[in-house]
This record gives structure tokens, sequence and C-alpha cells, in this order.
């Protein structure tokens, strides 16, 4: 295992103790509003300055791109760690048990190695480029499904901003009735993390930040899924529109989503 990724793991087990911890009182907790439907705690503070404490001993050169206390350049430009401290965290104020840390390190803006933790289940799912994804040290692969109509389907449903819900509507309304089923449990690293390891045969969202899906792209690749923006291309990190799955569920779902969305919002 790459000594960065240790150090990933490290940080997020210590970031998972801080959650833990505070799930047992989270109604004592100060929550304020970033803007309309999206929260902050201490809790995603305080996780999120132990993972940086982690990271900054170990590789202090490195940039930092973090959810709450935004972006640092770093000497070693090269390099940047891209971490969301607590994905789900409207799920985890109101005791919703889906929730997750996520830190990716990224060479020259792509993903190198990834690290999403289901902190209440102890699944510790973990991937370099050309190294394969695991699940808590087992090899994870995305499923065997190939056709949409037997797949189950992972989205996030739009809350920060509702300019583009009526192309999310009608990709909802068509994929119902061509899937197995679709699910939205509200943090996207699981989401993504779950396609990787054959849970779900495909995922979609739009409007993502980078924190949301660089470790669980990863992920995806290494188990050899396939992402992609909104017209099959790469640049969905810029974009924040994702589209994901197995092979050939990836091809039939960007088929569906490309139809509706793609004169309405970016790549």
């Amino acid at each position: 295992m790459h000594p960065a990724l240790n150090i990933m793991i490290k940080a997020a087990r210590r970031a998972s103790q801080i959650i833990n911890r505070a799930s047992l009182n989270v109604e004592h907790l100060q929550i304020t509003a970033k803007q309309q439907h999206d929260f902050v705690t201490e809790v995603d503070r305080a996780a999120e300055g132990a993972i940086i404490e982690i990271l900054r001993e170990a590789y202090p050169d490195y940039g930092i791109l973090a959810e709450e206390s935004g972006h640092f350049a770093g000497d070693g430009g090269e390099y940047q760690w891209i971490i969301d401290p607590l994905d789900g965290t409207t799920n985890f104020i109101h005791g919703f048990p889906q929730y997750a840390v996520s830190i990716a390190l990224a060479h020259k803006g792509q993903p190198v190695h990834g690290v999403v933790y289901d902190t209440l289940r102890n699944e510790m799912f973990t991937a370099s480029k050309g190294g394969g994804a695991f699940l808590n040290e087992r090899r994870i692969r995305v499923s065997k499904c190939l056709k949409l109509e037997h797949s189950l389907i992972g989205t996030g449903f739009p809350f920060k901003t509702l300019d583009h819900l009526d192309a999310y509507i009608a990709i909802f309304r068509e994929l119902t009735g061509q899937t197995s089923g679709i699910r939205r449990p509200g943090a996207a690293s699981l989401d993504l993390a779950y396609v990787a390891c054959g849970r779900l045969d495909g995922f979609w969202e739009f409007g993502l930040c980078p924190w949301d899906m660089a470790a669980g792209c990863l992920l995806i690749l290494e188990a050899g899924g396939l992402v992609s923006d909104l017209a099959g291309g790469g640049k969905y990190m810029k974009h924040g529109n994702l589209i994901a799955g197995t092979p050939k569920v990836f091809a039939q779902l960007l088929h569906v989503i490309k139809k509706h969305a793609a004169s309405t919002l970016s790549v």
C-alpha cells in the first residue's frame, strides 16, 4: 500500500472518532446554514481540522481543497488533498445513518489515491490509480449487470438550487420505468463507493463539488467501471455533473440522461 494511502486511512479514522462521538449527542450540536438546504456543524469543522493536521504533518507541501476551510495552494503545486470531512451532513444531523469521510489525493488535478470511510459500518473503501479498489482490504469490482432494466441506480436530488429541476424530473421519470429501482441515500461519496463494490449498478447527479466525488470516482474506475460528464467526456470534476456505472449500464444511462440534460446543463 502506498504511504500516502496509509496516511489517508489514518486521517479518516481520526475523523470518524470525532463523528461517531458526536453522533451520540446530535441534538446539542451547533448547526449553521452555509446556504439554503446546505448545513455545516461543529463536527464537520472538527473532523476536517483533524484530517488536515494528519495530512500536513506527513506532507506539509501539498495543497488542500477542503469543503469547510477552502483552498490552500501549498508549495508542492502538483499535489492536492481533496477533503470532505462529513459527506451527508444533513443525514447526520437527522440521525439518518448514511454519511462518510471522503479524502482524495490528486496529482495535476487527477485523483491518484482515494478513501471513502463509512464510519458507522466501519467500511473502508480505498483505491490507488493502477492498483485496484478495495473494501476493508478485499478487492472489489463493479457489478456484472448488463441491462438498464435490471439495474439499481443511485442519484442525488437537486437541493442547493432548483435551476435544473425540470431536466432532473424528466430523467427520473424515464429511468423509473426503465430500471429495477432508483435510490437516493444522500451521501454521494458512498453512492459512488457502492457502484464500485456492486451494490449499485449506476449513478448520476448534477452540481457536485470535487470533494463529493474525487475519491468515489477513482474507486469506480479502479473497480472496472466508467465515469463521465454529460457528454461522455472527462470534465465531471470541473462541472460537477456526473454519470457512472458498470460499462454496459453506463452507456445506457448516458443515453437517457444526455437526451434530457445536455441542452440545459454544462457537460
